[in-house]
C-alpha cells in the first residue's frame, strides 16, 4: 500500500541533502572515520543506479556504517553530539533504503536493527525538530519491511513499534496539519501485521484517540460536545449544511480513514471499544452523509462493513446503527451516482445487514440495547409518549428489573463532559413514573428519586429542566396518594 511521501517531510529531507557538511573537520575531531568518510562519499550525491551499484557492491560495508558491526561503531553513535552530521546521515540513510532495497534485508540481519535509531525519537520534545522526524522515517521504512521479510515478530521489533507509535501519537496531536500527516502515513505503512495492529490498539489512548479527534474536527465537532453531535443537535445541521471543516484537508482525511480502516481487521478486539470509547458509529454515520469524495465514502463504508461483520461486535454495534440513523442514510446513498464497483459491493452488503438486523428488532429492542449500551441519545423513544405508554412497564419488569438497574447505573456517574446523558436519563425516569406510578417504589429502592432531585441543582440547564419535570410526576403522584 504505497503513498506519497508526505509534504512536509520531502521538504525537510531536501532541505536536509542541501546543507553543507564539513566531513573532513568531522574525521579531524574523531566523529566519523576515515573509512566512514570514505564509504559515506561513495554514495553521497550521486546518480540512484550508481548508489545502488555501490551499496550492492559491499553492503556489509553499509550495515557497518548504519548500525555498527565488526569494521566499528555506528555512525550514529559515534556522531552523537554532531546534530548536523546526524541529521543529514538520517536523510542519506532514508536514500539508501529507497534506491538499495537489498540494504534493508541486510540492515535486518544484524542482531539490534533498530538499537541506533531510536535514541532519536526523544531528541528533544520540539515536534519540528528534524532529527526526530527523520530518524521516524527511517524507523518506519525498517519495521514495515521487516513485516514483510521476517513475518514472526521479535521482542526487539515489537519494543521498537511500541516507541515509534508513542512518538508518532505526538505528531498527530500538534495543530500542524503536516506533521499530523506524516503520523498518520508513517502509521499506515507499520500496521501491516495482526501483532502491529495489536501494538497499536494497545496504546489507543495515544494512537487512536488523536486520530478520532482528527475526524470529529473534519465534522466540526470537538470531544466535549459528542453528545450535541450525536444526538442530532444544531452541530449536526450545520456540518450537513456546509460540509466537511475546512481545517483538515482532504489527504490527511483519506489517510487518517486509511489508518482506521486497516485496523478494522481485528474487528473482534477493537470493535467495542471503538464504540464506547469513541463512539464510532454515529462519528462514521457523519462522515459517510459528508464524506466529499467516493475515495473517502469507500474507506468509510468498508470500514463499517468489518466492524459490523464480526460476531463478537453485533450485539454493540448493530443497535447503535439504528440509533445513529444509518439505515436510512445507506438508503439515500443508493440515490447517489457512484461507481466505484467495490464501494457498491459494501454498500449492498451493509445495507442488507442492517436490513436483517432492524426487521427482527422492535422499538422496545433498540431501546434495551442503547441502556445496556451505557450512554444515552436523544434517539426517537425518549421522547415519543406512544412508546411510554405501551413500554413503561415492561423495562421496568423485564429480566428481573436489569434496564432500571441500568439506568441508576449511568445516572450515578457525573458526565461532565456530556451533560446531556443525565438529562435524557431524567427525562426517562419521568416518563416511567408518569406511566407506571404503582412502580415508584422500585424505582426509589434504586435511589433514582434521589438522584433526580440532586440534579435540580446541576449547573446545566437541560438536566435541571428535566429533572424537575421528572420530581413533578413524583409529586404529582404523592398528591394523588
Amino acid at each position: 500500500m504505497s503513498l506519497d511521501p508526505p509534504t512536509y517531510l520531502s521538504s525537510l529531507q531536501n532541505n536536509t541533502r542541501a546543507r553543507p557538511i564539513p566531513w573532513e573537520g568531522a574525521v579531524r575531531a574523531g566523529t566519523i572515520t576515515e573509512n566512514d568518510l570514505k564509504t559515506i562519499k561513495a554514495v553521497d550525491k550521486v546518480r540512484k543506479e550508481q548508489r545502488r551499484q555501490t551499496i550492492e557492491g559491499d553492503v556489509e560495508a553499509y550495515q557497518c556504517l548504519i548500525l555498527g558491526g565488526d569494521r566499528g561503531k555506528s555512525v550514529f553513535e559515534s556522531a552523537s553530539k554532531r546534530s548536523d552530521v546526524i541529521q543529514y546521515m538520517l536523510a542519506l540513510t532514508g536514500d539508501l533504503l529507497n534506491d538499495a532495497p537489498n540494504l534493508s534485508s541486510k540492515l535486518l540481519e544484524h542482531p539490534d536493527p533498530y538499537k541506533p535509531l531510536i535514541p532519536y525519537l526523544s531528541h528533544s520534545t520540539n515536534p519540528e525538530d528534524p532529527i526526530p522526524l527523520l530518524a521516524s522515517s527511517v524507523l518506519a521504512s525498517l519495521l514495515s519491511d521487516a513485516q514483510t521479510k521476517q513475518p514472526k515478530s521479535s521482542p526487539k521489533a515489537d519494543e521498537a513499534l511500541t516507541k515509534l507509535y508513542k512518538y508518532l501519537s505526538t505528531l498527530t496531536k500538534s495543530q500542524d496539519s503536516g506533521l499530523q500527516d506524516i503520523a498518520v502515513q508513517e502509521y499506515s505503512s507499520l500496521l501491516r501485521t495482526k501483532k502491529a495492529r495489536e501494538l497499536f490498539w494497545s496504546q489507543r489512548e495515544e494512537t487512536v484517540t488523536p486520530l478520532v479527534d482528527i475526524l470529529r474536527s473534519a465534522i466540526g465537532v470537538a470531544r466535549d460536545n459528542d453528545s450535541t453531535l450525536f444526538n442530532g443537535g444544531g452541530s449536526i445541521r450545520s456540518a450537513t449544511e456546509s460540509g466537511l471543516s475546512s481545517s483538515v484537508g482532504l489527504q490527511l482525511l483519506y489517510h487518517v480513514l486509511l489508518t482506521i480502516w486497516q485496523l478494522s481487521f481485528e474487528a473482534s478486539l477493537v470493535g467495542n471499544g471503538l464504540e464506547r470509547e469513541q463512539e464510532i458509529i454515529p462519528l462514521y454515520t457523519q462522515l459517510l452523509r459528508l464524506s466529499p469524495k467516493e475515495k473517502t465514502t469507500r474507506l468509510v463504508l468498508s470500514t463499517l462493513l468489518n466492524l459490523l461483520s464480526s460476531p463478537a461486535n453485533k450485539s454493540t454495534l448493530l443497535p447503535s446503527t439504528t440509533t445513529a440513523r444509518l439505515p436510512a442514510l445507506l438508503s439515500n446513498l443508493k440515490g447517489r451516482h457512484l461507481t466505484d464497483p467495490d464501494l457498491l459491493d459494501d454498500l449492498k452488503a451493509v445495507t442488507e445487514m442492517l436490513d436483517d438486523y432492524t426487521s427482527s428488532q422492535t422499538t422496545f429492542d433498540e431501546y434495551a440495547a442503547e441502556i445496556q449500551a451505557g450512554k444515552l441519545r436523544w434517539s426517537p423513544p425518549h421522547r415519543d409518549a406512544n412508546f411510554w405508554r405501551e413500554n413503561a412497564r415492561k423495562i421496568l419488569d423485564d429480566d428481573s428489573g436489569a434496564l432500571p438497574k441500568k439506568l441508576a447505573e449511568i445516572m450515578g456517574k457525573s458526565w461532565e463532559d456530556e451533560k446531556v446523558v443525565l438529562a435524557i436519563a431524567c427525562n426517562d425516569v419521568g416518563w416511567l413514573v408518569k406511566e407506571a406510578p404503582e412502580k415508584r417504589v422500585q424505582l426509589e429502592k434504586l435511589g433514582l428519586k434521589g438522584r433526580v432531585m440532586e440534579l435540580m441543582t446541576d449547573r446545566d440547564e437541560a438536566v435541571r429542566w428535566e429533572s424537575l419535570r421528572a420530581v413533578g410526576e413524583w409529586l404529582r403522584y404523592s398528591f394523588d396518594d
